[in-house]
């Protein structure tokens, strides 16, 4: 069986060896891989007909004429960040230095079915609990960008909203609880089989996932262990790439069985002294949260205002990796503007 070409071409070569490493590490022998770092090479060889499966170039050596020959993906690494504008036909273009994961990222998504990437083996479902020690730090509207962003990025999502009382259904164009007493009759005394018994209520806007109950946990006479149940059920069904938990800011044992079955843990904090004692308050109960599997996100950030996280007076047990600029909603914020906010799908990244 023919590999597909892969050829990546730029003159900086400090630039070049971390994506050519990317695609040495995920594909090694599966595709046949080409780096050109001469001009003159890269013309010579275009001035012939070439046939190839993805031509990642600089826009340093780009040209029109590249599109003429048999390339089925052209991806043009821009050194300048280019928003709006016509596009070329065939052509998709990337900020050169965004992160070497999000650029990849985005090239296996466009190019996965020239890169016979469905016949590779399928990596494990990951589950991402997403949660905040303090209650209205925004992990709701965190957890659900970080769903949409990772779908835009086409992977597979199952979103679990984790609370005793739910209230994120106003962001979803179909806001309708659960009503079929037989699902809660399954979820109240959950077999093994509890995700695959109740599968057929999922829904699917962006993403997909678990709609509202009726009422808080305790009146439909559900345990708060059912959220992890459903989720390690999702998992080994392999029918997703991610599964997201959005939990709630009480903290129990139920909330650390969740923190036990999860890949990564994100926790959403914000810039107040308040904030931020809550969050270190969190972290002083929880066990290697200096490892990768946790990830500190500051959100509603204001530049011009106090920010407890740097401020020389403040013990700051934990890192941020990302802050997310506060934005103003009017009315009802959807899916689909969350996944476009530049923090969250910085976020979204770290995941993959």
């Amino acid at each position: 069986m023919v590999k597909p070409r892969v050829i990546i071409a730029d003159t900086d070569i400090n630039y070049i060896i971390p994506l050519q490493l990317k695609f040495a590490k995920d594909f090694f022998d599966s595709v046949d891989l080409e780096i050109i770092t001469d001009r003159d090479y890269f013309e010579e060889l275009f001035s012939k007909p070439q046939k190839a499966e993805i031509l990642i170039v600089s826009d340093e050596l780009y040209d029109s004429t590249l599109q003429k020959h048999n390339i089925s993906n052209i991806f043009l690494m821009m050194e300048e960040y280019e928003e709006g504008g016509t596009e070329e036909l065939n052509i998709c273009k990337l900020f050169k230095y965004t992160s070497i994961k999000e650029i990849f990222s985005t090239i296996i998504g466009k190019s996965a079915s020239h890169l016979n990437i469905e016949g590779n083996s399928k990596e494990e479902t990951q589950i991402i609990v997403v949660t905040s020690a303090n209650g209205g730090a925004g992990k709701t509207t965190i957890a659900m960008g970080i769903s949409a962003c990772l779908t835009k990025n086409y992977k597979r999502v199952l979103y679990i909203n984790a609370g005793r009382l739910q209230s994120f259904q106003y962001m979803l164009e179909n806001t309708t609880p659960i009503s079929s007493p037989d699902v809660y009759a399954k979820l109240s005394n959950p077999g093994e089989n509890v995700y695959s018994d109740i599968r057929h209520i999922i829904r699917k806007e962006i993403f997909c996932y678990i709609p509202a109950f009726k009422a808080a946990l305790m009146s439909v006479g559900l345990e708060y262990s059912i959220y992890a149940k459903l989720a390690l059920g999702a998992k080994k069904s392999s029918e997703y790439d991610f599964v997201v938990i959005d939990a709630e800011s009480t903290f129990d044992g139920e909330k650390t069985m969740l923190f036990d079955i999860a890949d990564k843990v994100i926790i959403v904090t914000e810039q107040s002294i308040s904030a931020v004692n809550a969050t270190n308050a969190l972290i002083s109960n929880i066990n290697g949260t200096n490892s990768d599997k946790y990830v500190f996100v500051c959100n509603k950030f204001e530049k011009e205002n106090y920010n407890a996280l740097i401020a020389p007076d403040v013990a700051i047990k934990f890192n941020v990796s990302e802050y997310i600029d506060k934005f103003i909603i009017n009315g009802k914020v959807t899916c689909e503007e969350l996944s476009q906010n530049e923090g969250i799908k910085k976020i979204s990244f770290l995941t993959i």
